[in-house]
C-alpha cells in the first residue's frame, strides 16, 4: 500500500509541474504520466516502516498498527540530489531522479514511512531507458532544488530561534543558584 502511496504522490507531483510551474511545456509533463512516449518507471523503492512498535518501550508508542481507513495521508518528496549546473559539461547528464519520500499520518500525526525512491526517464516506444533527461525537466528540477535549499535555510534559521527561545527560558528558570527539579516523588509530606 506504501508503494501506492509514494508512486501516486510522485504522478501528482510530476503533474503539478504541468499545471502550476511549466505550462510551456505542459504536454510533455502530462505525457509522462500517460506513459505513452516518455515517462518515469520507478527502478527501485526502499521503504522503512515507521509503526513498527517495540514492546519495550510500548507507553511511548500507544499504537504502533499500521494505518488503516479512515486514516488520510500527506506524503512529500524531495529530490536528493542537485540537478547538474547549466556550466557543466553535460548539463543535462542526469539520468535518473532520486527522492526521499515521508508519508505521514494525519490521525497518528506522525510519519508512518520514509521510502527512497529511484526514477528513471523511459521510452515506451523505443523500450529502453532515456540516458539524459530534456533540458526543460533539468530546469524545472533545477528551480525546485533552489526552493528546496531556501526552505531548508529559512527552517533551520527557525530551528535556531526556537533553541535560543528555549535557551532563554531555561536561564530564567534552571540556571538559578538554588534552582531544584521537582521530580513528582511518591512520597508523602
Amino acid at each position: 500500500m506504501y508503494v501506492r502511496y509514494a508512486e501516486t504522490a510522485r504522478v501528482n507531483w510530476t503533474h503539478n509541474f504541468a499545471v502550476y510551474h511549466d505550462h510551456v511545456h505542459e504536454k510533455q509533463w502530462l505525457e509522462l504520466i500517460a506513459s505513452t512516449g516518455i515517462g518515469l518507471i520507478l527502478k527501485s523503492i526502499k521503504i522503512d516502516y515507521k509503526f513498527v512498535g517495540n514492546p519495550k518501550y510500548k507507553e511511548f508508542f500507544h499504537d504502533p498498527a499500521p494505518m488503516t481507513y479512515p486514516d488520510q495521508i500527506t506524503v512529500y518528496h524531495k529530490l536528493v540530489h542537485a540537478p547538474p549546473s547549466p556550466s557543466s559539461l553535460n548539463p543535462n547528464a542526469y539520468s535518473s531522479l532520486i527522492f526521499d519520500v515521508i508519508i505521514l499520518s494525519e490521525a497518528k500525526q506522525r510519519a508512518a514511512a520514509r521510502c527512497h525512491e529511484d526514477v528513471v526517464l523511459y521510452d515506451y516506444r523505443a523500450g529502453r531507458k532515456v540516458s539524459e533527461l530534456p533540458p526543460y525537466m533539468i530546469d524545472q528540477f533545477r528551480r525546485t532544488w533552489e526552493l528546496q535549499q531556501e526552505a531548508k535555510r529559512v527552517n533551520r534559521l527557525k530551528i535556531r530561534e526556537i533553541e535560543m527561545q528555549v535557551r532563554i527560558l531555561e536561564k530564567e528558570s534552571w540556571d538559578q543558584e538554588g534552582a531544584v527539579e521537582d521530580t513528582g516523588s511518591a512520597a508523602k509530606a
